[in-house]
């Protein structure tokens, strides 16, 4: 991206970590930065188990030193190093993460506003607060939000709650939560029927949060002639639980620990259904660059862009029930089943990738050039 799709000055991005899904993205909006970009990260708590990317290609990371303070709904972050980054940096426009719990970012915004410089916040967005001290709550949010120049968020949701909150409505952006590239190869072809049963994949960390042992359970509890060849590829602390409750409930699931890359691709191309039963997952999208539809469990809002009902199904979390009677849908009719994947191979291709996150970033960049 060159020209005039670029952004024209040095761009500085600021992140609590840098997680391995996102490199692919900053090393793409590096390369539409003509002055380039520094991404400042530090390291996340041990027991958040985040995957991070060690380095980029295109972006230049710069290693930030997180102070994690407290915990819980308590949790607050410190990075020390921010302002030194800044100015050996000097960014004519600065990405933040838009959350208050960060106490370093109001300094970080402070100093590009006295140099006339704009930043952009980046987040989820703002939901309803209730209780005896919301009004006070709500204010303290319409300050904090206040502060930014824009505000670029995931979905159309946290679109409406930023609006909601009093933020300009021409001022804030979506760039949808994308972790894979526009498809460079066709719409896989798949058979009319199965074969001969039918291939459900899971592909992710293996921890608790995914809830893969719902759809252990859910798999044993489907009628015979539906129950498919179930492969789980991932590895992480959860396994050695799961595969002794695989062994007592669904003894033919496969477990292939944990695969990347182009490693993956044939377990994606095999397969007829992707299901993601917790919280997570980014391999949703790169599941349906594949053209495979997909069952998701509901989550905070970022994949109600992404999961239609024509391209597959939304569930209550932790609902085994649910989860089968989905599953029983799903498997029933392989026609039906070909037809959403279409659809999610088209949504990836055509709205919600890479390519598309990076515009939505250049669109917001652009509110003070």
């Amino acid at each position: 991206m060159t020209g005039v799709d670029a952004f024209p000055y040095r761009l500085g991005l600021q992140q609590r970590v840098l997680p391995r899904y996102r490199a692919d993205f900053f090393d793409a909006l590096a390369s539409a930065c003509a002055g380039g970009l520094s991404v400042f990260a530090g390291q996340p708590r041990p027991q958040e188990a985040i995957e991070t990317a060690g380095r980029l290609q295109v972006a230049r990371l710069a290693p930030a030193r997180n102070l994690h303070l407290l915990g819980g709904r308590a949790y607050l972050c410190a990075q020390p190093g921010l302002l030194r980054w800044l100015a050996g940096w000097d960014p004519q426009a600065l990405v933040v993460e838009a959350n208050p719990r960060y106490l370093s970012t109001p300094a970080a915004v402070r100093w590009m506003h006295r140099r006339r410089r704009w930043v952009v916040g980046w987040g989820l967005g703002a939901p309803a607060v209730g209780g005896p001290l919301a009004g006070l709550r709500q204010a303290a949010r319409r300050g904090f939000l206040r502060q930014f120049d824009a505000l670029v968020t995931y979905s159309q949701q946290g679109a409406e709650e930023y609006r909601a909150a009093g933020f300009p409505p021409g001022w804030v952006f979506v760039a949808p939560n994308a972790a894979t590239r526009r498809p460079t190869f066709p719409l896989p072809e798949r058979p009319a029927s199965f074969r001969p049963r039918p291939t459900v994949l899971f592909v992710g960390r293996l921890q608790e949060r995914k809830r893969v042992d719902l759809l252990l359970r859910a798999c044993a509890r489907l009628p015979v002639e539906l129950q498919p060849r179930l492969c789980i590829v991932g590895d992480g602390p959860a396994r050695p639980g799961l595969e002794t409750l695989s062994r007592s409930v669904y003894p033919s699931a496969e477990f292939t620990g944990a695969k990347h890359g182009p490693d993956l691709e044939p377990f994606y191309t095999a397969a007829d259904l992707f299901v993601l039963p917790g919280t997570g997952g980014l391999a949703v999208q790169q599941a349906m660059s594949y053209g495979l539809p997909v069952i998701v469990a509901e989550a905070d809002g970022t994949r109600q862009d992404l999961v239609r009902p024509t391209n597959g199904w939304e569930l209550p979390p932790g609902d085994l029930e649910a989860l089968v009677a989905v599953l029983c849908t799903a498997l029933s009719d392989v026609g039906r089943l070909r037809q959403m994947g279409a659809v999610s191979y088209r949504i990836v291709s055509e709205e919600i990738n890479i390519e598309a996150m990076v515009s939505a970033f250049l669109e917001a960049l652009r509110v003070k050039l």
